[in-house]
């Protein structure tokens, strides 16, 4: 039996993990934009979606520090890993490239986290049910302001609608790591703590739709990819987000402000 407890409790870990993780990284990607947006406006809106992430982040990796016990709390969870310990998937570390381009992925990941927190705010672990039921409201938001702009941006002048539309072609793979389902997902399934990914993407590819539709935007055609962030296994992107976000702690190790 305490063989098996630690076995649930290490799935655990690490699906807590993954979920920290990609706000983590999507977060600090967004952080990018700060002073570099099209507009004030948009400088503030990406700036203040970033803050969400970062404390979904904050939530999610101090719950799991709790659960895995070696006294690891958010800031070393999130400042003193190595690259593959980290297991966000690779969709939130795809450089930002223009306005648009960063719009098609927080859209994508936006639907995904909405549909995903909507149904974990039923879940068996009380914690979890907690920060999905606080995170979804301001998923809700991310998704109100992706979209708008990607249906202003898709259905607006040929050179606008032709940027996303080849933005959406490039990021569109990675969307099928988001359902790829592993014995970290089957466990939290049986255990009440998460809902089946395949409901998940029903619900998301319902959405994404609705939202091209109105954009203008096609489809891509499903495809994988090689690459497994959830399994550690991440692009070379990963590696310079980490360089800069992780240079202060490192540098000065415990520091405080």
């Amino acid at each position: 039996m305490k063989g098996a407890a630690e076995t649930d409790a290490q799935a655990l870990f690490r699906y807590v993990l993954r979920l920290g993780d990609l706000s983590l990284v999507l977060g600090q990607r967004l952080g990018e934009w700060v002073g570099h947006s099209p507009a004030l406006e948009e400088d503030l809106g990406l700036a203040n979606i970033a803050l969400d992430l970062i404390g979904q982040a904050r939530l999610l990796l101090s719950y799991a520090g709790e659960i895995e016990g070696r006294g690891r709390d958010e800031d070393q969870l999130a400042y003193l890993r190595e690259q593959g310990a980290y297991f966000n998937a690779i969709l939130a570390e795809q450089p930002n490239g223009d306005f648009g381009q960063t719009l098609v992925r927080q859209v994508l990941i936006d639907a995904f986290q909405l549909e995903l927190y909507e149904r974990m705010t039923d879940s068996m672990d009380a914690r979890l049910a907690a920060i999905a039921a606080k995170s979804v409201k301001e998923v809700r938001y991310h998704l109100r302001y992706s979209s708008g702009w990607l249906v202003r941006l898709g259905d607006g002048t040929p050179e606008s609608h032709q940027r996303v539309q080849t933005s959406l072609e490039l990021l569109w793979p990675y969307t099928v790591e988001l359902f790829a389902e592993d014995d970290v997902d089957r466990a939290m399934v049986d255990r009440g703590i998460a809902p089946r990914l395949s409901e998940v993407r029903a619900a998301w590819v319902e959405r994404i739709e609705a939202i091209l539709a109105e954009a203008t935007l096609k489809r891509p055609a499903d495809r994988p990819h090689a690459w497994h962030g959830k399994r550690g296994q991440h692009s070379e992107h990963l590696g310079y987000i980490l360089a800069e976000m992780q240079y202060l702690q490192r540098a000065y190790p415990g520091a405080r402000w």
